[in-house]
């Protein structure tokens, strides 16, 4: 219940550009989620608050005005739910052999007579069939009722206490009909991923029902807290074929990553400034202008022994690309360098721009997502300088040793552990596995049974009413 109402409920609005992130509920998932349903409902019923029941029976002489309180369920069976999917409708959900012990306190008045004592409700074999309709209402997602029917099979009250005995006969009654609109309450269509970034998850169009899924388009865009703006770049058009073996499946575009970076990019933390100090004491090269004075000859002779810092942030977008089992990664970045002098000031030195190409794969590892890259190709210029022209190959050789030994090692030793793949409240991912497509990515993903087994031990085996 938690899985598919978190499913349905993270989308109020609808927005008119192409979708970058998918989800698509198989019928497999459907079943997975009745027998969940089920545990679920079994488990809560006993946190539920039943309201109070007033009314009164005229017994002839007279109308006895009663008073049904303080209600709690203490035994509850039931089989199902049952749910499927309802083709270019939504679902239907039914639960039959509903059987319900109430226990609750009793009060009555007739005239100045007042009365009161305990009670035990029994409802038998209850059979409940509705069918939910996924509409978009003036941009909101919203559930509707269009067929709800109900049987309830016996309704029998046990009066306790008091002149029980007397009042018995003329109150036995308890049972009504269910016929209810559900319309989802709207709720904040941005999810907060950190202090810098959040992400929209508007709806783009009205939710696809089919006879084997239940499919939502999302926008699936990043912006940033500070400044948020659109990228320079747009959604492209994709359709997947989802995994009917799988619970789940979650597609996501290029767009999607991208606008992520974008959205960092605007946030000014694609960005570190770095002193020699924070340079591992084994590397061969560090920041001092007696080190850079073997490829830039005027530096030591105009600032000789002397500490540097060098600012490196992205220049532009950090672009993402699928392609087939891979992922390509282009990076325009900048180093803006700088001596500090004595008392701590720094001096501009010179920019070198730096345009660099990288391509890996991910995969997921039980349950971590798990990556690897290389370098493919880099180049690099001397982009401004206030100390005069220099010539970069030896830099860059330099350079490509660092990112390789340094940068990609670090970071590939970092994503070999990889990223614990996220719960939906209280369900793990399982079986999941991810697929590099041209322009996206897919998971697919079941979820784990044992919050059901858990649940189960928890909730007493009902005895019969």
């Amino acid at each position: 219940m938690q899985l598919i109402f978190l499913f349905l409920m993270i989308l109020p609005q609808t927005y008119a550009d192409y979708p970058a992130l998918k989800a698509v509920l198989s019928e497999k998932g459907l079943r997975d989620v009745s027998e969940m349903m089920g545990v679920w409902i079994q488990s809560k019923l006993k946190s539920t608050e039943i309201p109070e029941v007033r009314g009164g029976v005229d017994i002839g002489i007279g109308t006895v005005d009663y008073v049904i309180s303080n209600m709690h369920i203490g035994q509850c069976s039931m089989s199902g739910p049952s749910l499927e999917f309802v083709k270019g409708s939504g679902v239907s959900v039914e639960v039959s052999q509903l059987s319900l012990a109430i226990k609750g306190h009793w009060t009555t008045r007739f005239g100045i007579i007042h009365d009161g004592g305990s009670l035990d409700l029994a409802v038998y074999n209850t059979k409940i069939k509705t069918i939910l309709e996924l509409q978009d209402d003036a941009g909101r997602l919203s559930i509707n009722t269009i067929f709800c029917g109900d049987n309830v099979g016996g309704v029998h009250i046990q009066f306790h206490g008091g002149a029980s005995f007397f009042f018995q006969p003329f109150v036995s009654h308890f049972s009504g009909q269910i016929s209810k609109m559900i319309h989802m309450k709207e709720i904040p269509v941005n999810i907060s991923m950190d202090q810098y970034v959040y992400l929209s998850v508007l709806l783009t169009s009205s939710p696809a029902v089919t006879n084997q899924s239940f499919e939502l388009d999302m926008k699936g865009e990043f912006y940033s807290n500070s400044s948020p703006s659109e990228p320079p770049f747009f959604p492209s058009k994709f359709d997947f074929q989802f995994e009917e073996n799988y619970m789940l499946s979650l597609a996501a575009s290029e767009f999607l990553v991208n606008s992520a970076a974008y959205a960092y990019l605007s946030s000014e933390v694609l960005q570190i400034n770095i002193n020699d100090s924070m340079i591992p004491k084994n590397l061969p090269f560090h920041l001092n202008t007696s080190q850079f004075g073997a490829f830039i000859p005027q530096l030591s002779t105009l600032y000789p022994n002397m500490e540097m810092e060098v600012l490196i942030y992205a220049s532009e977008t950090p672009l993402f690309s699928f392609n087939s089992g891979a992922i390509d990664v282009n990076v325009l970045a900048a180093g803006k360098f700088s001596v500090v002098k004595p008392d701590g000031k720094l001096v501009p030195l010179f920019r070198l721009d730096v345009d660099a190409s990288f391509s890996g794969s991910a995969q997921i590892d039980q349950k971590h997502l798990t990556a690897a890259f290389k370098m493919k190709n880099l180049t690099l210029t001397l982009g401004s300088s206030e100390i005069g022209d220099f010539k970069t190959a030896k830099l860059k050789q330099m350079l490509i040793i660092a990112v390789n030994t340094f940068v990609l090692r670090k970071l590939n030793d970092y994503l070999k552990t990889g990223f614990l793949l996220p719960t939906l409240q209280s369900f793990n991912l399982i079986n999941s596995k991810l697929l590099i497509k041209n322009g996206f990515v897919v998971i697919c993903t079941d979820v784990d049974d044992s919050w059901i087994v858990s649940m189960k031990t928890k909730v007493p085996r009902p005895q019969p009413l």
